[in-house]
């Protein structure tokens, strides 16, 4: 049974129990505890934590789901995997415990002539937690499954929870025996290989606190309404439905093994080392091309340096494989194919994907050569000093900071003829993921008490009436002060209040919330912020001018029409950039994020390099003529699937309601889901003004713009600033450009001609301090400190010339030059020097501490910079010291 054939049963069983049927959410969520979407009940966390009500008391999804915890494990085994699909059934308070095992039970067991998925009851095994009679009796009952294939585990393998406090419960998981051929006998709690889990029932029911991730915590009491979230892996059931070993082996994951031995000439399951390659591929391009589907892209902190590491274990394992070519939009091509029909963004968005990944494989390219310099450079001083193994924090220093795979640097070293320190590096690498696990431990959070909003919430959802008017009339359902609904607040108070009905915006879609005021007769509040909660409650942020509130009051809350106005222009002129960007750049270049106020706008978006002149020309020229056509802004309401038949634009990582709503300006040429305020016709923009265009990460760059009358305001201060130059220039204010381009090129003459004289000055100053050289024991040494402010360049420079003016006898050059709190350095030495033993290199450890510095390089010449100018004559006298003591070592080693 193919892949896409068991979602579609999976589907089709539950919505015949009456489950409503949602669409798998994007990879990214706004979820402070995840970088990823990594359960398929995750999308569904605000019904289960009350937040928001679902909208339907059963529901089911296939959702998609990215898990990295130790990405380098990949490929080893057959069961590690990153990217995966989660089918999943959920219950609001409505079915339990016998209903959810009765529907599993049914769905697996069924024979397949009759929609299920015809699986051998006696083969199938259950786990329940230690003291769940309850679910142990019901598998016996429903199930009829004897008491001996139903095993007890602990709190760590059959409790479940979110790792930090909020809802928890028991779960019950179900196993399936694939024989003696796969490990020994005796259930799960024997051998996992054998027995594998397909699917897990979690019986939500209680609430727990703080402590352990997955132990060690208080149970605080049980839940009001016990609720069901059961998980499936797509992945294992399609193993077993098509009798193949492992899930690399699956129909759609195959695909992509298929493809890399195309590209290869190799096969797999020949090789059990190439092996581990085709599954690092196989995997890591499933999940790469769908995280830059949701909008990822490769950067070097959080989602982008995961997905950075998935597309380049990608390129480095196709590498290994003897592929010299460009392998990564191959790659996404094959799963775009076999992954289109159940997530359709691939194909439609594919251009944009195939855009970001060869980006990237660019870049990495770029950065193996750069890697390779750097790793021959390391090597050369470890030969230079007399060893044979690279230190683990140099090894380390190419894979952390330049993204320079570890194998690799262990395959140049043995080719060097040198070792690397392995046990170093793994340190340095345990140490890094401890620091990271360590700050992602603290940026979670625990679902607080929101007792206090859902009690507002089961009042109703606040109905928004800045659509049509910028006052309404409202009745004060509840304050909270300090987490905690009070009675009423006075002047000079900081609360929240929530209304039944409001005008003001709360900020959503990148869109600032709006500035009023709330009256009552005897009162006034100043809005200072409005946020949603639960996106169905309006929480407005107030200050207390005058007067005393109380709950049940009847007050009238007005937008601050002057704001308004300007918030208006600021969403819709974001509009009207982001098409213009499009069709002057293509439909690849889509919003990945923006922000706008009245009069100012911002706008991320997925592109690889720099604008150049000209295209941001175009894009304020094609901004601008949208205004002046006066197009009409109308708003639609739709479905997400009339939406999508629309062409309508959604935001990564946004989530949206069953009824969504479409802005539209001048028709298809701009159409966007928004539930932001705008401008009835695009003229009421007014100007728009591109102020910058820069890199905000890897892949995205950012546009920023004035609209409206800041716009205006900007335009005339660039014209007062060219009319000051013109005036200062004594020239027509369109002689201003090639007036400063003459004026910048005789700049650039006369600095030519300063830096002839002052190489000059350098060659010439040589000859001095080249007869200030001190006799060493028959070497001559000049070991000075040079001028404040002396740059590192010139320092090396006149090293260079002073060791030139040493000619052949032996001879040794240390200069420091003081700038500031730093100081640089350089060390060269001649010919007859390095005969003697002395090695530029080997110095620069005697004396570097003395500055606060470090350095290094090769015999010939090294150079360095530290902290600590005062230490430049500590510096001084180490050197000589240790030229001294290198020949006296030497000759004595040479006399012996």
């Amino acid at each position: 049974m193919q892949t896409h054939e068991i979602i579609k049963r999976f589907r089709e069983h539950f919505e015949n129990a009456g489950h409503k049927y949602v669409p798998s959410a994007s990879l990214l969520l706004d979820d402070p505890n995840l970088l990823f979407v990594n359960a398929g009940m995750v999308p569904f966390k605000p019904y289960f934590l009350g937040e928001a009500p679902p909208p339907a008391p059963r529901m089911t999804s296939i959702q998609k789901c990215v898990r990295t915890p130790d990405i380098d494990e990949v490929g080893k085994t057959t069961r590690h995997n990153t990217f995966f699909q989660m089918a999943g059934n959920f219950s609001f308070g409505d079915y339990f415990k016998e209903d959810a095992i009765r529907l599993a039970w049914d769905l697996v067991t069924r024979p397949q002539a009759d929609g299920g998925y015809g699986l051998d009851p006696e083969r199938i095994w259950v786990t329940v937690y230690l003291d769940d009679d309850e679910a142990a009796g019901l598998w016996q009952k429903v199930a009829g499954l004897p008491p001996e294939r139903i095993q007890r585990r602990d709190i760590e393998d059959n409790y479940w929870s979110m790792g930090v406090p909020g809802p928890c419960g028991p779960c019950s998981e179900i196993y399936y025996d694939r024989g003696p051929a796969f490990g020994e006998e005796g259930g799960p709690v024997v051998d996992e290989d054998r027995y594998l889990e397909i699917w897990n029932l979690v019986f939500m029911q209680n609430v727990r606190g703080e402590g352990g991730a997955k132990r060690d915590y208080p149970i605080l009491g049980e839940l009001p309404d016990k609720n069901i979230d059961t998980g499936m892996g797509v992945e294992r059931v399609a193993m077993l439905l098509q009798d193949v070993d492992n899930v690399y082996e699956t129909d759609l994951v195959r695909t992509v093994i298929t493809k890399a031995e195309q590209l290869s000439g190799r096969q797999y399951g020949a090789d059990a080392t190439d092996d581990v390659r085709f599954r690092v591929i196989a995997d890591h391009a499933r999940s790469g091309v769908l995280l830059v589907g949701d909008g990822v892209t490769p950067g070097n902190e959080a989602r982008g340096y995961v997905l950075r590491r998935l597309l380049r274990r990608i390129v480095r394992s196709a590498r290994l494989l003897g592929v010299t070519e460009p392998v990564l939009v191959r790659f996404a091509e094959v799963v775009r194919d076999a992954m289109g029909p159940s997530y359709p963004e691939l194909v439609s968005g594919f251009a944009r994907i195939q855009q970001v990944l060869k980006a990237e494989e660019d870049t990495f390219l770029r950065t193996l050569d750069a890697g390779s310099r750097i790793f021959e450079t390391a090597a050369g001083q470890v030969k230079a000093d007399g060893r044979a193994t690279l230190p683990g924090d140099k090894a380390f220093q190419l894979h952390d900071t330049y993204g320079f795979p570890f194998d690799l640097t262990l395959e140049m070293a043995a080719e060097a003829g040198l070792t690397v320190d392995e046990d170093g590096f793994r340190k340095l690498m345990a140490e890094q993921r401890a620091r990271a696990k360590a700050d992602a431990a603290g940026k979670k959070t625990g679902h607080g008490d929101q007792t206090v909003y859902r009690e507002l919430l089961e009042l109703g959802a606040t109905e928004f009436t800045g659509y049509t008017e910028l006052a309404s009339e409202a009745t004060l359902r509840g304050i909270v002060s300090g987490g905690k609904r009070v009675k009423s607040a006075r002047e000079g108070d900081i609360v929240e209040v929530v209304l039944d009905r409001t005008p003001l915006y709360a900020e959503s879609g990148g869109q600032e919330s709006d500035a009023g005021t709330i009256v009552t007769a005897d009162a006034e509040l100043e809005v200072v912020d409005v946020q949603k909660v639960a996106r169905k409650l309006w929480v407005h942020q107030v200050r207390v001018v005058s007067g005393e509130i109380a709950e049940g009051e009847h007050v009238e809350a007005r937008v601050d029409p002057e704001w308004r106005v300007g918030a208006r222009q600021g969403h819709s002129g974001t509009h009207v950039v982001h098409a213009a960007l499009r069709q002057v750049l293509g439909p690849s270049a889509l919003q990945s994020g923006s922000y706008n106020k009245p009069g100012y706008l911002r706008l991320d978006f997925a592109w690889t390099g720099g604008l150049s002149e000209e295209a941001r020309s175009e894009i304020e020229e094609v901004s601008n003529l949208a205004v002046r056509k006066d197009l009409p802004v109308q708003v639609v309401y739709t479905d997400m699937g009339g939406a999508q038949e629309m062409g309508a634009v959604a935001l990564f990582g946004e989530t949206y309601d069953e009824t969504v709503r479409v802005v539209e300006i001048g028709g298809p040429w701009s159409r966007e889901l928004c539930g932001g305020t705008h401008v009835e016709h695009s003229s009421q923009i007014g100007p728009i003004t591109v102020i910058g265009e820069s890199s905000v990460g890897s892949g995205v760059r950012r546009l920023e713009a004035y609209v409206g009358i800041e716009a205006f305001k900007y335009l005339a201060q660039e014209r007062a600033l060219v009319q000051n130059v013109a005036a200062m220039l004594k020239v027509p204010d369109a002689e201003v450009p090639a007036r400063v381009e003459a004026l910048v090129e005789r700049l650039r003459v006369a600095e030519k001609e300063l830096e002839k004289v002052r190489a000059a000055q350098l060659v010439a100053n040589a000859g001095s301090l080249a007869e200030q050289a001190l006799d060493v024991r028959g070497v001559s040494l000049v070991a000075l400190r040079l001028p404040e402010g002396t740059s590192g360049a010139d320092v090396r420079t006149i090293a260079g010339e002073v060791r030139n003016r040493l000619g052949d006898k032996p001879g040794v050059v240390g200069l420091f030059a003081p700038d500031g709190d730093k100081v640089s350095f350089v060390v060269a030495t001649t010919s007859a020097a390095r005969d003697l033993g002395l090695a530029a290199g080997k110095l620069v450890p005697a004396f570097a501490p003395a500055v606060g510095g470090r350095g290094g390089g090769k015999p010939d010449l090294a150079q360095g910079g530290g902290t600590n100018p005062a230490g430049v004559d500590e510096a001084v006298a180490a050197l000589r010291t240790e030229v001294d003591r290198a020949l006296e070592a030497g000759r004595s080693a040479s006399s012996r």
